[in-house]
């Protein structure tokens, strides 16, 4: 629901286009913004869902702090690479996906049951960061620049998995551009009232999949349009 903020927000930088604007929630999403152009997003994959879940099981810690037990492990690449075979990986967008929707095949494909923690976790946030930059096929340009917000900046080692799979592009956090990775969420939903209380289209074909762009919806009790 947040490219178009993040379009917005784009413009304010001075950064090479395009841009892709990464969101590490549980899942992945991405918003593809390159200057007027027409704008593109999707779930990418898994996101820290499946490494949080992991750890939880495994040491009974709500996440890998840090990364730590991924640093300390190795990748098992052809189990990253079993998992990207899902079809999943190479449909164009938009799409979206729930947080538990691989959990099964991600069991299955990476063996995990068969894995020591450190390298189940390596592995695991190796297909988050794979996922990310297997989505680069799908887009009508690899992104120039990065921007990454969500829970996932604050795991070293994803951000430094990130950055080799997806170089030369410039990585940066939300933090370092000046943004709150933590709030901007937040702050899109704020501008999408704004845009829906003004009957801007907040939903696209290319975002959500809707047959053309729409405001969101109908407001009930709203106040008289705002002017300006």
């Amino acid at each position: 629901m947040v490219p178009v903020f993040h379009r917005a927000i784009a413009r304010m930088l001075d950064r090479p286009h395009p841009i892709g604007m990464l969101n590490l929630g549980g899942v992945a999403n991405l918003s593809f913004v390159d200057g007027d152009s027409e704008l593109i997003a999707c779930d990418v994959g898994p996101g820290n869902a499946l490494i949080d879940d992991f750890l939880r099981m495994r040491t009974g810690n709500a996440q890998d702090s840090e990364g730590r037990a991924a640093a300390a492990g190795q990748v098992d690449e052809a189990a990253v690479a079993r998992v990207l075979a899902h079809p999943f990986f190479a449909r164009h967008p938009p799409k979206s996906l729930d947080r538990n929707l691989f959990r099964t095949w991600v069991a299955e494909e990476a063996k995990l049951a068969h894995k020591n923690t450190e390298d189940g976790a390596a592995t695991l946030t190796a297909i988050t960061g794979a996922a990310v930059a297997r989505a680069v096929a799908v887009l009508p340009r690899p992104p120039a620049s990065w921007i990454v917000a969500g829970g996932g900046t604050r795991n070293p080692t994803l951000m430094r998995m990130l950055r080799a799979r997806l170089a030369p592009a410039v990585i940066e956090t939300a933090d370092a551009v000046g943004w709150s990775a933590d709030a901007l969420e937040a702050q899109a939903f704020a501008y999408l009232a704004v845009r829906s209380l003004r009957g801007l289209p907040i939903s696209f074909p290319t975002t959500t999949g809707v047959p053309r762009p729409l405001t969101g919806g109908v407001l009930a009790n709203a106040a008289r349009p705002m002017s300006g």
